[in-house]
Formats: structure tokens, C-alpha cells, sequence
């Protein structure tokens, strides 16, 4: 027999145990209500739970919600609170408060390890917390039965699934962002290495990075059907219903079920690939229904610029028609980095047009703009007006093709498909447009041929007849070993000759009354030829200590550059020791002598020079990386800057430019040349040169177009300060607008002339590396995006003593006392 007191006590065991393990289930949760381990709440059609929960192979707890009605091995859990603050205990609890917020403690010591942190000023009465079917949990007022207008929702703050119904993107009156980030591995929900964006930097497009900015999966913007990069969102979809909103309150990507029946998930694996998973009910399983990054070509920028990667070829990797490989030996092992460029550099003439490119995933539109109400001739004349626009097409083609995307720079991560591709007109010269049409022609041009080349023949023998007339009327027959040097090598030229005796006359025997000025080549000269063409003339002086190879340097260059912002150069004259370039005429002269006068500078007001600023920022890009050569300026200065009767600007003196290849970044000197204020710190004391050094003298050029002061030889009288240090420091105390020339007090944009400052900064800034290159700087002035904080300025500090400049460089380890280079020439 059993004694009664110990049944008793056998008895309230029991009791005991069974309140421990009792299990609570809720449809909503009250104020103040708190839920423990193995208490859950539940959906109203019970398809979704929401508890305390941990993964198979660790001892952490968090508290998820994940389906209810599929009874797989293991939960599938769609979202995490506390997924980087796990308790290492079962005994925690999470409550609503009075206020409206989750509150999940840690049972041992009481201290909160996470909060939903509701940043709503409204006022909370009888907050409830319910779980809704769709698998969204919201705070909200007991009163508000529709639930319409939630204080908080966990679909605002996705972990690594995107549910139908919930928002990805932007709350554009908020600033809020909705974006999901991967488990750092199957176990362990806390934030991995992957991220879903929707970016909007110019047309809005799907994003997957490593980190913050690494980018490794592009979806592409939206056409209206679908992601331009994921041929299998096809329509129509008995499954799925796909919505992409975009107006001023709210930019986001959404998918609803047309059946409930269905359950599908969009999942970011830690592993970066994104997946979406259709629940098989016949064999328990999740299937993968759409897998984004399938093949290789789903990668992102496989194959660099202008070229297109299919993944049906060997190499997957082809330029697109009309380009060619930048650097074809790299293209030769595989290396497609460098990408292509066009065979036949643009020149931005009349005669530049449009080629279709069919089934493509359209390009990275971080350089694009947009306008949804355009028709496709107005978005061609507006890509066509615009010199930096290299392509255009429909930014919806559900329907009727409508609406402008145009991309300025660079065209990356390009993919062929075999069909149901975007389309993209993409800018070519008009030797490329005749070209892709000559195979209509065939059957035309054959039976002329012969024709054609008689007239070839008569054509090259009266051109050598005209160009032997030239330079018996430009020599004596008494060259000099200069003269002879000169026609060494002038089959290269490809320039007209123009006699002596011609332009003695134009300039009426370089009259002083016709001089325009002088510069560091020699005097300028205004000339009129005989059928009235204004011309001017630059002689090289006796006393320039530039001469022949400065003189052929320029000819051959500018020559085979056509740009609306390069000064033209008509031709050329060598005689003796003569040597003279005949160019545009440009009658407003140069740069300098408006904005460095104290009366002329008011006639150039806020919005001429931000036009003149962006109209030397498309030269240079023409320079750097439009032109068949990639061209360094070299010196690059106010006074280089000549302008036209419109005001245009037009970059001029190339006797210093140098040409690159196309996969060169940088060259090292002896012989430096340039003007002290201009020069970029890397160059004056290294000698080392590349396209960074110009946007470093455009930096500066820009600081001075602001400020109406020059940079060399401007001490400011409290710290000394250059003119690019003081700017640096007002713009670190938040008072850039005290640079502004008071000429422009009455006409300023003010965001303009901050933004303008701001990108100056940036294009000084003391290492190459951290310098935007003019893509990136003509990006930055057209957008109204957030700009990145400049570094410390190359030169900060300049001292003036007597006659003689001294710079203190922040650049490397570089001193001016040990500092000794060969050569050095400024101006």
C-alpha cells in the first residue's frame, strides 16, 4: 500500500509538470500579454505560426514565423526578430507593450534582446498584434478592424524571403528601404553575406551584393512585363501575378497569388543565389521553381563594356557589331575585363544614329534616365541631342511600346538570349550604319564595281595632285633639317598644308592690331582667308621652349579628333623655321579673360558656367575614353578653355597631350610639363601621369569657375590656405556657399553650385584611386544622388614667398626637400 501523503505529493507533481509543458495558441496578441516557449500565435485560417524556434544543429532560440499547415521535418521559417541576437535559453518571453512595440527579454536576467523600435509619433491605444494569413504580423489599433494602417509590420523588415505581398524597394516620402539578406548559413538565420536591393540610381532595377557594393546578380530593370534579365517571368502565369509600381511616394516590386491554394516562396541563399520555391504537396518537399543565376552569363559584368555575354557560344563572351575588343590581347586568354569599344570613335556630327540590337537583358541602368511619358521618336531626338547618350530604348513594352531609357557612359552586363530579348539602340558612328546596311546593297554595288574604282583612281590622283600644290606653294626649296624631320613623317598627318604667303595675309603680316594673345607655344593671331573664313593662327615663337615635337604632337592628335567641345583644327604651315596651326576662330578667347576680370566676369553668369562646366567634363570624357586614342590633356587649365559666339566652351593646346592605349593606365616621366596650380600631386612629384591627372586639373578648373579666383597664388588671410584647401575646409564646416563670386550672388542655383563644389572636391582628392572618372563626373552633376565625402585635397597648403610657390603634398611619403625631378616645365 501506498502511504496518502506521498500520493499527494506524486499527485501535485503532475499538477506541476503539466502547467510547465502546457502549451498556449492565440489569435492575437493584447497589451501587456506576454507568450513564452511553446506558446504560439496562430493565422486566423491557420496558415502561418508565429513562436519561439531553433534550427536543427545549435542550441540558440529566436523567435520566427514560419508555415503552420505544411508539416515538413523541419519548420520553414520565413521571418526572424532577434535574427542577430539569439537567446541561449528557454526561458524568454516576448510581450507587446501599452506603446505598440514587441519586446523580446531573456527570462534569466531580464534584459531585452531585441525590439521591433516603433518610430511612429502616433498616439497608441489598445495596441493588438495579430498574425494575418499572408504571413505578416502587424501592430495596430484595436479600433482599426481593416488593419489598413498598421504602427508596425514585420513585412517591412524582411529577413531572407520575400512573401507575396510584401513590398521590396522604397518609400520614397520616407527615405524607408525594404531589402532581404541571406542566412549566414542553413542554421544560423543571422545576416549573411548576401543582400537583395532594389536600386534606385537612375532606372530602378533588382540587385544582389556581396556586402553593400560588391554586385553579383543583376535582374535588370522593369519593361513592364518582367525583370529585362529573367526570361522565365513569363506571362501570362496561372500561378503568379507580378506588379511593379513606380511614382513619387513609393518605388517596389510585389508578386500575388492568383490561387491560395499555392504556396511559393522568393529565398536569398546563404550561398547568394536567388531561388524561388513552389511547395510540391505530393512529395513533401520545397521544389525550386525558378532559379535566377543559372549559368555563368548570369553573372554580373562577365564580359566589360559594349560587349554581350550567350551562353550558347564559345566564348561566351562576343563584342557587340560595330565594336572591337579594347584590349585584344587580354580577349585573346579570356580576359574580357577591359570589354570593347567602338571601332570608329563618335564625334557627336549630324550623321550619328541608332543601330537596333535585339534579344538582349538591357545594360546596368545606374547611368540612365528615364521619362514614362515620351514616345520612342522623342526619346531618339533626345538621346541624339545629347553627346554622352550612347543608347535608348522603350521603358515599357507591355502593350503599346512607350516611355525613354537612355544611358549615358559605358553599356555593362549585356546578355544575348535566343529570343522574347528587350531591344536597344545603341549610338554608332556613320560608317557603321552604312556598313550594316551594305548587304542590302549588293546586288547594286556589284555591277558598278568597276565603275567605282575609276572613280577611286581619279579621286587619290587629283588628291595628290592638290596636296603636291600645297607644299610647293608652303616651301622655298631651301628646307631645313626641321623641314625635312617634318616630312619624315607628315603621311601621318593626314592635315592641310597652308602656304606662307597665305597666311601673312589673313593676318595682314601678324599685325599687332590682330594679335589675340600668347601662350606658351607663342603668339595667336586673328586671321580672315580669302573667302572669308575667320581663322587663328598659333606661331611658335623663336623663345618657346616648345618646338617641333610639341608642334607634331598637337597636329596629329587634334587632327583625328572631332568632338563639339574640342577647338577644330583646320591645318597647319611649315616653313623654315616657321611653324604655325591655324584653328577655329573663337571670338570670345579664352576662359580666363572672363572669369579672372573683375568686369567681364559678371557677364557670365550661374547658368553659363555650369553650362560651360559640363560641356568640358563631355570633352574630356571624349578624350579619356570616346576617342580612338585615349588621350591625357595634360594640361588642362582656364586658359585652355577657348569659347565660341554661343558661349560654348572648346578645349584647346594639345602640345602636351599624350595618347594611351586602350588598356594603358598610367605612364611615368621625366619631363614634366603642365602650369603649377594644374597639375595633380601624383604628376608634379613622381611624373606619373594617366587620365586621373586631368580630372584633377578639371577639379580645380571647376573650384575656380566657382569661386572667380585662381587656385595658384590665392593665399587666404586667416589659414593660408590654397584656394582648393580653403574650399575644402568650408565644405567640412558646411559652408561652401562662402566660396560663391559675389558677380553670382544674383543668379545662382544653389544646389548646383554645391553639387558642383562637391564633385570639385572629389576630383582633387590627393590619391588617383579615389578620384570619380568623367562617367562617374557627369553622372554626378546631372543627378540629384548622393554624393560620396572627399578626402583630403592633393595640394592643401600653398605658401607664397616673393616670386616663388612652395607646396606642402599630402601625396604618399613625398617631401619637397628630398624631392629632385630631371625635367620639370611649368607654366
Amino acid at each position: 500500500m501506498v502511504p496518502t501523503k506521498i500520493k499527494l505529493l506524486f499527485a501535485l507533481h503532475i499538477l506541476l509538470c503539466a502547467s510547465v509543458t502546457r502549451a498556449l495558441s492565440v489569435n492575437t496578441l493584447s497589451a501587456n500579454q506576454t507568450i513564452k516557449h511553446g506558446d504560439t500565435i496562430v493565422s486566423p485560417k491557420e496558415t502561418f505560426e508565429l513562436g519561439f524556434f531553433s534550427t536543427r544543429n545549435s542550441t540558440n532560440y529566436y523567435v520566427g514565423i514560419w508555415y503552420k499547415k505544411i508539416s515538413n521535418r523541419t519548420k520553414t521559417v520565413v521571418w526572424v526578430a532577434n535574427r542577430n541576437t539569439p537567446l541561449t535559453n528557454n526561458f524568454s518571453k516576448l510581450t507587446l507593450t501599452i506603446h505598440g512595440v514587441l519586446v523580446i527579454r531573456d527570462g534569466m536576467n531580464d534584459k531585452q534582446v531585441w525590439s521591433s523600435s516603433n518610430s511612429s509619433t502616433r498616439s497608441v491605444r489598445n495596441p493588438l498584434g495579430q498574425l494575418l494569413d499572408t504571413g505578416n504580423f502587424i501592430i495596430c489599433e484595436e479600433a482599426d478592424a481593416k488593419q489598413e494602417n498598421p504602427i508596425w509590420q514585420s513585412f517591412d523588415y524582411m529577413t531572407d524571403t520575400l512573401l507575396p505581398g510584401m513590398k521590396h524597394g522604397w518609400n520614397l516620402v520616407t527615405g524607408f528601404q525594404s531589402h532581404f539578406t541571406s542566412w549566414k548559413s542553413s542554421d544560423d538565420p543571422a545576416a549573411g553575406e548576401f543582400s537583395c536591393w532594389l536600386d534606385k540610381k537612375g532606372f530602378p532595377q533588382t540587385i544582389v551584393t556581396n556586402g553593400e557594393e560588391l554586385v553579383t546578380f543583376r535582374a535588370g530593370p522593369w519593361n513592364g512585363l518582367r525583370f529585362s534579365g529573367i526570361q522565365v517571368m513569363k506571362l501570362p502565369n496561372r500561378l503568379i501575378r507580378y506588379d511593379f509600381v513606380l511614382n513619387k511616394k513609393e518605388i517596389y516590386y510585389q508578386y500575388n497569388l492568383i490561387s491560395d491554394s499555392v504556396y511559393t516562396r522568393v529565398v536569398l541563399q546563404p550561398s547568394g543565389i536567388l531561388e524561388r520555391l513552389l511547395w510540391i504537396d505530393s512529395t513533401q518537399e520545397w521544389d525550386i521553381y525558378i532559379q535566377l543565376e543559372k549559368d555563368h552569363c548570369d553573372h554580373y559584368n562577365v564580359c566589360g563594356p559594349f560587349a554581350s555575354c550567350d551562353i550558347n557560344n564559345i566564348p561566351v563572351c562576343d563584342c557587340l557589331k560595330g565594336f572591337e575588343p579594347t584590349s585584344p590581347e587580354q580577349w585573346r586568354v579570356d580576359d574580357w575585363s577591359q570589354g570593347c569599344r567602338l571601332t570608329t570613335p563618335l564625334n557627336c556630327g549630324p550623321k550619328e544614329g541608332f543601330k537596333k540590337y535585339s534579344n538582349l537583358k538591357l545594360p546596368d541602368t545606374q547611368w540612365s534616365w528615364y521619362n514614362h511619358s515620351m514616345t520612342t521618336k522623342e526619346c531618339e531626338r533626345m538621346c541624339k541631342s545629347n553627346c554622352s547618350c550612347t543608347a535608348y530604348t522603350n521603358s515599357n513594352i507591355s502593350g503599346t511600346e512607350s516611355g525613354c531609357l537612355l544611358w549615358f557612359g559605358d553599356l555593362i552586363d549585356i546578355r544575348k538570349f535566343d529570343e522574347n530579348g528587350d531591344s536597344l539602340f545603341i549610338r554608332l558612328p556613320p560608317s557603321e550604319l552604312e556598313s550594316s546596311s551594305a548587304g542590302r546593297r549588293v546586288r547594286v554595288i556589284v555591277p558598278i564595281a568597276s565603275v567605282a574604282l575609276v572613280l577611286l583612281v581619279t579621286l587619290y590622283l587629283l588628291y595628290r595632285s592638290k596636296r603636291n600644290k600645297q607644299k610647293q606653294e608652303g616651301t622655298d626649296g631651301n628646307k631645313s633639317g626641321n623641314d625635312r624631320e617634318y616630312d619624315k613623317g607628315d603621311k601621318d598627318l593626314e592635315l592641310p598644308l597652308f602656304g606662307l604667303p597665305t597666311l601673312i595675309k589673313a593676318t595682314n603680316n601678324f599685325s599687332i592690331t590682330n594679335k589675340l594673345g600668347e601662350g606658351g607655344f607663342g603668339p595667336v593671331y586673328k586671321g580672315v582667308l580669302e573667302d572669308g573664313q575667320e581663322i587663328a593662327v598659333k606661331r611658335l615663337a623663336k623663345t618657346s621652349n616648345q618646338g617641333l615635337p610639341e608642334f607634331k604632337n598637337e597636329v596629329m592628335l587634334i587632327s583625328k579628333l572631332q568632338h563639339r567641345n574640342l577647338v577644330k583644327l583646320l591645318g597647319c604651315c611649315i616653313k623654315g623655321s616657321e611653324k604655325m596651326l591655324m584653328y577655329e576662330y573663337m571670338p570670345n578667347k579664352g576662359l580666363d579673360t572672363f572669369i579672372f576680370d573683375q568686369t567681364r566676369s559678371k557677364l557670365l553668369d550661374w547658368s553659363a558656367r555650369y553650362r560651360i562646366i559640363n560641356g568640358i567634363a563631355r570633352g574630356l570624357l571624349y578624350l579619356h575614353q570616346d576617342s580612338r586614342l585615349r588621350i591625357i590633356h595634360r594640361d588642362l587649365k582656364v586658359s585652355n578653355i577657348l569659347l565660341d559666339s554661343d558661349m560654348n566652351p572648346k578645349i584647346s593646346d594639345f602640345g602636351m597631350a599624350r595618347s594611351f592605349g586602350g588598356n594603358q593606365i598610367e605612364e611615368n616621366t621625366t619631363r614634366v610639363v603642365g602650369t603649377y596650380g594644374y597639375m595633380s600631386p601624383e604628376y608634379a612629384l613622381k611624373g606619373i601621369f594617366s587620365i586621373k591627372s586631368d580630372v584633377y586639373s578639371f577639379g580645380v578648373l571647376m573650384l575656380e569657375l566657382v569661386c572667380g579666383e585662381k587656385n595658384r597664388g590665392f593665399v587666404h588671410k586667416e589659414h593660408s590656405n590654397s584656394l582648393i584647401g580653403h574650399a575644402w575646409v568650408l565644405h567640412k564646416e558646411g559652408r561652401s556657399h562662402e566660396l560663391v563670386a559675389k558677380c553670382l550672388s544674383e543668379s545662382i542655383n544653389a544646389s548646383q553650385v554645391l553639387r558642383s563644389i562637391h564633385v570639385g572636391l572629389l576630383c582633387v582628392q590627393c590619391r588617383p584611386e579615389d578620384r570619380p572618372a568623367m562617367t562617374s563626373v557627369i553622372l554626378m552633376l546631372g543627378s540629384e544622388n548622393p554624393l560620396p565625402s572627399p578626402q583630403k585635397p592633393g595640394f592643401f597648403i600653398e605658401i607664397v614667398t616673393g616670386d616663388t610657390s612652395h607646396s606642402s603634398s599630402s601625396y604618399g611619403n613625398s617631401s619637397n626637400n628630398e624631392l629632385s625631378i630631371t625635367v620639370l616645365n611649368g607654366r
